[in-house]
């Protein structure tokens, strides 16, 4: 099995930027479906972003455009570079794996899971 391990998390200034990173051990990432989920505080948790074993790549409809997934396989690790942040990007952000191809943005689909790294934006 892969155990994740997700960094790069702080505090940022609307406008900012972050990358988040999910390092796996283990296991290669590459032998998962990848994703970002985050949670804000009295929310539920919701799907971010996800990368295939093949490498195609899903987002979240209100983030398109502002945060971007992608995967090094030479460091085995899984980023989320996250720009143009405002307040509402406020959450703690998990890194997760999915045992099925096929992916999903539902979390209950996904297998294992990172501790988490926390975001705050400040207006």
């Amino acid at each position: 099995q892969v155990q994740l391990v997700e960094s790069g998390g702080g505090s940022v200034q609307a406008g900012g930027s972050l990358r988040l990173s999910c390092a796996a051990s283990g296991r290669a990432f590459r032998n998962y479906y990848m994703a970002w989920f985050r949670q804000a505080p009295g929310k539920e948790r919701e799907f971010v972003a996800a990368i295939s074993q093949s490498g195609n790549r899903d987002y979240a409809d209100s983030l398109k455009g502002r945060f971007t997934i992608f995967g090094d396989t030479a460091k085995n690790t899984v980023y989320l570079q996250m720009n143009s942040l405002n307040p509402e990007d406020t959450a703690v952000y998990y890194c997760a794996a999915s045992n099925s191809p096929l992916g999903s943005p539902e979390r209950y689909k996904y297998d294992y899971w990172g501790q988490g790294t926390q975001v705050t934006v400040s207006s």
